[in-house]
C-alpha cells in the first residue's frame, strides 16, 4: 500500500496507528515495523502522526484518527493498510472532490465497485445509498454529522425510518439488527456509523465504475475479514480521463440491489442463531 502511495507522492501525508495489545506477545514489535515504513517517504512531503501508546481497538482508532485527520485539513483520502489503490484512484478521488467540494448532497467518494465487471452506465462514476470504505475520500463537511454513539438510532429505531429508506424486509432486517449490535457496542467497527450518519443526511455515496481497491487483508490475522469471500483481493482496473460525469444525481438502485444481495441481508441461520442465543439466555436465567 505504501509504494503506491510513493507513487502518487502526496504533499501532505497523515498517518494513524493503533498500539499493540498486552495480551498479544509481539505484537510491539509489528506496530513498531510498521510505523517505521513511513520512514521511507523520499518526496516532498509534510507527515504528520497520530499513534496510540495502547491499543484502542478498531471502531475508537479508525474514528479518532479521522476525527484528527478532519482537524488539520478540509478532506482528504483514506486507505487502510490492507487496501490495495490502483494508481488513478487518487486522481479520481482528487477530481471529484474538488468537483462536488460544497455539494451537500454527496458525502462520501469510494474507489470500490462490487459489480464485479457489470458496468452499471456510460459514466465514470453513479450515485449510491452505500459507503464503501476500502479506500474512500470525504470532507470535513460531512464528517461533521458523523457520532460513534449513534445516539438518534434508538430514537427512531421502531418508527419505520428503515422500512421507508429500504424496499427490501431482509434488508431491513440486516440494518436493523447491525445498528443494533454497533449502538451497543458489541460490535468493534467505525463503519457502520458512518453509513448511519450518511443515511440521516439522505447523502450520496460516489461509486466508480471499476474497482479502484483491492482488499488484500482476509485471513486469519485480520480484524473483520478472517475468512476470504468474493469480495477479498478484487482485481483493480485503470479509471479512464477525462472523467465522463453523470448527467443527472440518481441514486443506481439495480446497483445497489446487486451490493445488498452480495453484503446486505441476513440469512435464516443468521437469524435462527441469533434466536437460540436469546433462548439459552433466558433458560439460564429462569433457572
Amino acid at each position: 500500500m505504501f509504494a503506491e502511495i510513493a507513487k502518487a507522492k502526496p504533499p501532505n501525508l497523515l498517518v494513524v496507528g493503533d498500539g499493540p495489545r498486552q495480551e498479544r506477545p509481539g505484537e510491539d514489535a509489528l506496530c513498531a515495523a510498521a510505523r517505521k515504513v513511513i520512514e521511507r517517504v523520499d518526496w516532498n512531503c509534510e507527515v504528520r502522526t497520530n499513534y496510540a501508546e495502547k491499543n484502542m481497538g478498531c471502531g475508537r482508532r479508525v474514528s479518532s484518527g479521522i476525527d484528527w485527520a478532519f482537524e488539520n485539513v478540509e478532506e482528504a483520502i483514506f486507505l487502510e493498510d490492507d487496501c490495495l489503490p490502483h494508481p488513478s484512484f487518487f486522481r479520481f478521488c482528487d477530481e471529484l472532490l474538488d468537483r462536488y467540494r460544497h455539494d451537500e448532497r454527496v458525502m462520501a467518494i469510494s474507489g470500490d465497485n462490487f459489480q464485479f465487471g457489470r458496468k452499471r452506465c456510460d459514466y465514470s462514476y453513479y450515485f449510491s445509498r452505500y459507503v464503501h470504505v476500502w479506500g474512500w475520500a470525504s470532507w470535513r463537511r460531512a464528517w461533521k454529522y458523523y457520532d460513534a454513539q449513534m445516539p438518534q438510532w434508538p430514537m427512531i429505531r421502531n418508527g419505520g425510518w428503515l422500512n421507508n429508506l429500504l424496499a427490501d424486509p431482509r434488508e431491513v432486517d440486516f440494518w436493523a439488527f447491525t445498528f443494533d449490535q454497533t449502538q451497543q457496542g458489541k460490535i468493534d467497527t467505525w463503519d457502520y456509523q458512518w453509513v448511519f450518519a450518511c443515511w440521516l443526511q439522505s447523502a450520496f455515496c460516489i461509486i466508480p465504475n471499476v474497482n479502484l481497491v483491492s482488499n488484500i487483508g482476509f485471513g486469519g490475522g485480520s480484524t473483520h475479514t478472517h475468512r476470504k469471500n468474493r469480495a477479498a483481493e478484487i482485481s483493480t482496473e485503470e479509471m479512464v480521463f477525462p472523467l465522463k460525469h453523470p448527467s443527472n444525481m440518481i441514486r443506481d438502485s439495480q446497483a445497489d440491489q446487486n451490493t445488498a444481495r452480495l453484503f446486505f441481508r441476513r440469512s435464516l441461520r443468521s437469524k435462527a442463531k441469533t434466536l437460540l442465543n436469546i433462548a439459552r439466555y433466558v433458560v439460564r436465567n429462569l433457572t
